[in-house]
C-alpha cells in the first residue's frame, strides 16, 4: 500500500473492526504472563501499529486490556493496529502489594511494550485475520496518565531509579511516533508531597532527551492536585521541556479525563463530553498518520478545523 493510498483509506468511512483478547505471549520474569487485546480493521494491509498504555485509575477494569475502547475502536476503524497490554498496576490481576515496583510498576509498564513488540509473530499467529498485514516500520505509542509516563520513557525521557540511583533509558527505537495524555510532567518541586513520598520515581523525571516525534494531549482544568502543585501546566511539561518536533494541544475545559477517553459512559470521568472525545479521536489519529507518513496532510487539516469555528474545542501550538 503505497502513502496515499492509506491516507485516502483513513480518511474515509471509518471500517468494520475486528478484536480479540486476551492473547497471552509469554513472560519469563514477569509476575504472570502479558495479556494483550488486538484491534484492527477487518480489510487492509501494511498496517501501521498503535501500543496503547491504560492509566492507574480508580475502577477496576479500565486500567487494563479491556479499557479505553473510544481510542482503540477508532484508531482500528480509522486503519491502525491497536494493541493493548494489561500492565501489572492493573487492578484486575490483583498482585502483591509489597512488590518492590507496586502499585505503578514503572518500569515493567515500558518493557511491556518492548515485550509487544519483540513477540509481533506469535500476535500474528494468535490472531490469524492479521497475518502478513502489519507494517512492523510504522509504530507508534499512546498513553493516558500514568501510561503517558510510560510512552514519554519509550519516546525517550528519562529518570533516576529511586532504588539504585541509576539514570533509566528505556527508549524504543522501534517507535516512531507518541501521543501522550494527560501524562505527568516533571518531578522535583513540581510534584506535591504525596507524590514525591509515595511515587519517588517521579521526583527526576527528564524530558530532555525525549527526541521522538510526539503530540502532548492536556486539558487546561487538569489540576491534578494529588500529584503536582502547578495545576494543569503541569501535563503540558512532555511538550515543554522536550526537544521538538513536537506539538501540543490544548483541550479548553479538559479533565483528567479529557472528556471520556478511558470508556464510554465510565463514572470516573469527571468531564463527560462526547465531541471533546470525538476531537481527541480525531486529532491523534491525523497527527500519528502524519508522522508515520510524511506526505499525509491529516494533521495539517485536522489542526486547521479545530480551530476554525466560533467556539473552539482547543487550540494547537507546534515547535
Amino acid at each position: 500500500m503505497s502513502e496515499l493510498t492509506f491516507a485516502v483509506d483513513a480518511m474515509s468511512a471509518s471500517a468494520p473492526v475486528l478484536s480479540v483478547s486476551p492473547v497471552v505471549l509469554p513472560a519469563p520474569g514477569r509476575a504472570v504472563d502479558l495479556q494483550v487485546r488486538v484491534s484492527a480493521p477487518v480489510t487492509g494491509s501494511e498496517l501501521p501499529i498503535i501500543l496503547l498504555s491504560h492509566g492507574h485509575g480508580p475502577s477496576n477494569n479500565l486500567s487494563s486490556l479491556n479499557g479505553y475502547a473510544p481510542l482503540a475502536h477508532y484508531w482500528a476503524a480509522h486503519g491502525f493496529v491497536v494493541i493493548q497490554p494489561t500492565h501489572l498496576s492493573s487492578r484486575t490481576l490483583r498482585l502483591d502489594p509489597g512488590h518492590p515496583e507496586a502499585p505503578l510498576y514503572w518500569r515493567s509498564r515500558a518493557e511491556d511494550m518492548s515485550r509487544v513488540l519483540d513477540r509481533l509473530d506469535a500476535i500474528e499467529a494468535a490472531v490469524p485475520q492479521l497475518l502478513g498485514r502489519l507494517d512492523r516500520g510504522k509504530v507508534a505509542v499512546a498513553g493516558h496518565s500514568m501510561g503517558g509516563h510510560t510512552a514519554s520513557l519509550l519516546l525517550g525521557a528519562r529518570l533516576t531509579d529511586p532504588d539504585d540511583g541509576k539514570e533509566v533509558n528505556l527508549a524504543e527505537p522501534r517507535i516512531k511516533a507518541g501521543v501522550l495524555l494527560a501524562a505527568p510532567g516533571r518531578g522535583g518541586d513540581a510534584l506535591s508531597a504525596y507524590a514525591a513520598e509515595n511515587y519517588s520515581f517521579f521526583l527526576t523525571t527528564d524530558f530532555s532527551e525525549m527526541a521522538t516525534p510526539a503530540l502532548v494531549v492536556a486539558g487546561d482544568k487538569d489540576t491534578s492536585a494529588h500529584l503536582t502543585v502547578r495545576g494543569a501546566q503541569w501535563h503540558t511539561d512532555p511538550y515543554v521541556f522536550s526537544p521538538g518536533p513536537k506539538s501540543l494541544l490544548t483541550l479548553f475545559g479538559a479533565e483528567h479525563g479529557l472528556g471520556g477517553v478511558s470508556g464510554y459512559d465510565v463514572a470516573e470521568t469527571t468531564d463527560e463530553n462526547p465531541e471533546r472525545v470525538a476531537a481527541v479521536q480525531r486529532l491523534t489519529s491525523a497527527y500519528l498518520r502524519s508522522e508515520l507518513y510524511p506526505d499525509d496532510p491529516a494533521w495539517q487539516a485536522a489542526s486547521d478545523a479545530l480551530m476554525a469555528g466560533p467556539n473552539p474545542l482547543g487550540r494547537v501550538e507546534s515547535k
